[in-house]
């Protein structure tokens, strides 16, 4: 069954008349074609108006949908040959980062991301997306490799953040999300990052200091969760006990549009009208084509360019606005 977020209940509501209506078709007593044709198209011209005019925090519900795509709903039709390799060579395998070498669109590439699971037991299994040190040590071992063989870096990032225990912190959590973030800016092959979720904190910039960023339409990438945000600042509600949540989303501008405006992300991947997770093979496609054209841009830099490239990007960010 779909599931429903609250500003799409209208939606919900209609989906389910036509839901009941084909029950009522498929046994061939009485003919309710045209009806469900009407309201079909009610309920997608519903869905283009809702989602026309999110608002940022409506956004990051889209973005943590419980369907929306995750790392390994993208391998299945993003590449092939895909070989996962596991472990930093220094204490264990973390499941919330996985990658390894693959074939895209007729290239070798070296791709990883961050894997939130789909149900119970696979998010439990790869930590809800947030990752231990020795899931971002595995993403410089895997990064070392894909620089010693020439091979395009692509991230698929989609976390709330690093995972905060002890256990991580007494691994090394600060030191190993900021050598990551070092590994991303020196290597020489071009790293093209995608957004296709939530991008939280250091645990996303770890993977995504990249050459070209690239967000989904309704993904979100700020420093702080809204959530963490309200209860700093507001601890969580006004006077009258209403939520500052939405309120934190919005001045935080973490939604696509308000990033390519600061100049902080490349381009917006325009998502199927609903979100990502009402059409996969069509955002995997989009997603495929924009990282593509990205890779495209570095085929003829050497190393050194494609390192001058990615440190001049980052060094003029907020320029524009000081000028």
């Amino acid at each position: 069954m779909r599931t429903y977020l609250d500003f799409e209940q209208a939606v919900a509501d209609i989906e389910g008349k036509i839901a009941e209506l084909r029950a009522v078709d498929s046994s061939g007593e009485v003919d309710v074609s045209e009806e469900i044709t009407r309201l079909q198209s009610k309920a997608n011209q519903l869905l283009i108006d809702t989602y026309s005019k999110l608002t940022r925090w409506q956004k990051s519900q889209v973005a943590r949908h419980a369907s929306r795509p995750h790392f390994s709903d993208y391998m299945k039709l993003m590449v092939e040959d895909y070989t996962p390799l596991a472990g930093d060579r220094r204490y264990g395998e973390d499941k919330a980062i996985i990658g390894g070498p693959a074939m895209f669109r007729g290239r070798s590439v070296m791709i990883m991301g961050h894997e939130k699971g789909s149900d119970t037991k696979s998010r439990i299994e790869h930590n809800f997306g947030s990752a231990n040190p020795e899931g971002y040590r595995k993403a410089i071992r895997l990064m070392d490799m894909a620089d010693r063989f020439g091979l395009p870096i692509i991230t698929l990032v989609d976390t709330q953040g690093a995972y905060p225990g002890r256990g991580a912190e007494e691994r090394g959590q600060a030191e190993a999300i900021a050598t990551c973030t070092q590994k991303c800016l020196t290597v020489g092959s071009p790293i093209i990052s995608a957004i296709v979720g939530e991008g939280g904190s250091g645990g996303a910039v770890a993977l995504a200091s990249a050459n070209k960023i690239l967000m989904l339409e309704h993904s979100v990438y700020s420093v702080i969760s809204p959530e963490g945000c309200a209860s700093i600042l507001w601890n969580n509600t006004d006077d009258k006990g209403v939520s500052k949540v939405a309120d934190a989303a919005e001045a935080m501008r973490i939604s696509a549009q308000d990033l390519k405006e600061l100049g902080v992300i490349d381009n917006i991947i325009e998502e199927p009208v609903g979100g990502a997770h009402r059409d996969l093979a069509l955002t995997v496609e989009r997603l495929g084509d924009a990282i593509e054209a990205a890779i495209h841009e570095f085929d003829n830099m050497s190393p050194e360019e494609v390192r001058k490239a990615r440190r001049d990007k980052f060094l003029n960010m907020g320029r524009a606005g000081l000028a």
